[in-house]
């Protein structure tokens, strides 16, 4: 049955976050799983006059083909084809959709890197500044699995989270992002929780639905040798390689000098193995989206949770000032609804998810 909602979500990409000239060539990364978006793209970008570049994989989250990296040799398994690498250096634009095949996970560790790899290379242009890019997600199965619903009610979930005001979002929003620029220092404390981290020099972006879909963030890349202590993440995530749940991280200079997790310990030791800057953080994110209101088991809607805060492993914002390199980006979350806070410069500014007057 046709939903309307899937043209409503291919405008919001296409005019709101390309937003392309007539003659672009915009590339659409996806899977078979989102067929009915891929198809709804194509006829929005013809309609606006740009071509539309088709990528669709089969059964994998990010629009790669896992087949291929389960069965390369080590010397080119994460590398882009020379010929996909001239493409990716000229399209005008990128949308990428995330859509996993259920139960489809990378078979080897090689294969697992090769997928952060590539994830990295597809995306980095677009990290950078040099084009518009969106990365999003279409409401499959495998999703609504992962978040324990039903397919139908994981769409209105999804659906509610990305088809909002942004505008009106980007307003309310501001004050938070704000306040976080006067900051130098930001401290995060919870139950488990002890973490500082500087702001100084840095000044932070909005998240208002046009890089990524559902947007709802305000995020900051931090000093790279300023995080210290430890944090716990109590909201569980799902690596390249599979779940990990309650992760552990304690910092010293910014370095990652211990980590644990009580499911999936092997796959976090691996990411933290990638190179050195994986052992060091890209980014601080904080929670802003209301119609977010449960752990999917789906960092780009936990991360957006209003109440939570996020680190990201790895890849820094250049645009924001980060220095950190790394073929990772991996955004962990904290929920502070229960008993965590937020100081900026000593002041509490959220308790229990909650923004207080100072903003």
């Amino acid at each position: 049955m046709h939903d309307p909602r899937v043209e409503a979500y291919a405008a919001l990409l296409v005019d709101r976050c390309i937003d392309p000239r007539p003659g672009w060539q915009v590339l659409v990364a996806t899977t078979d799983e989102a067929k009915p978006l891929a198809r709804a793209l194509s006829r929005r970008l013809a309609q606006r006059g740009a071509w539309c570049l088709q990528r669709i994989a089969l059964g994998a989250a990010f629009p790669v083909d896992l087949d291929w990296l389960e069965a390369a040799p080590a010397d080119i398994a994460g590398r882009v084809p020379p010929l996909e690498q001239a493409v990716l250096d000229g399209v005008d634009a990128a949308i990428f959709v995330l859509a996993p095949a259920a139960g489809r996970h990378p078979a080897t560790p090689q294969a697992a890197a090769g997928v952060r790899a590539l994830a990295s290379a597809y995306r980095d242009r677009g990290r950078r500044g040099e084009i518009p890019t969106v990365r999003c997600d279409f409401p499959c199965p495998a999703y609504a699995a992962r978040a324990g619903l039903s397919q139908a009610a994981f769409a209105d979930l999804l659906y509610a989270a990305c088809l909002r005001d942004w505008d009106a979002e980007a307003e309310a929003m501001r004050p938070v992002l704000e306040r976080f620029d006067r900051a130098e220092e930001v401290r995060i404390r919870a139950p488990g929780t002890d973490l500082t981290l500087s702001l100084a020099g840095r000044r932070g972006a909005i998240d208002d639905g046009r890089l990524n879909v559902p947007g709802g963030e305000v995020y900051f890349s931090p000093v790279e040798d300023s995080a210290e202590g430890e944090i716990r993440f109590d909201v569980p995530t799902v690596s390249v390689g599979g779940p990990v749940e309650g992760v552990r991280l304690r910092f010293r200079a910014g370095e990652v000098v211990d980590a644990s997790a009580a499911v999936g310990e092997e796959l976090l030791h691996a990411a933290l193995a990638t190179d050195p800057g994986a052992r060091r953080l890209g980014e601080l994110g904080l929670g802003c989206n209301a119609g977010i209101d449960r752990p999917l088991r789906n960092v780009l809607f936990d991360e957006k949770m209003a109440g939570t805060v996020h680190v990201a492993l790895g890849y820094g914002f250049p645009l924001l000032g980060g220095r950190n390199e790394s073929a990772i980006h991996w955004d962990l979350v904290a929920d502070l609804r229960r008993g965590g806070e937020l100081l900026a410069d000593g002041e509490t500014v959220q308790r229990d998810g909650r923004w207080g007057t100072c903003l």
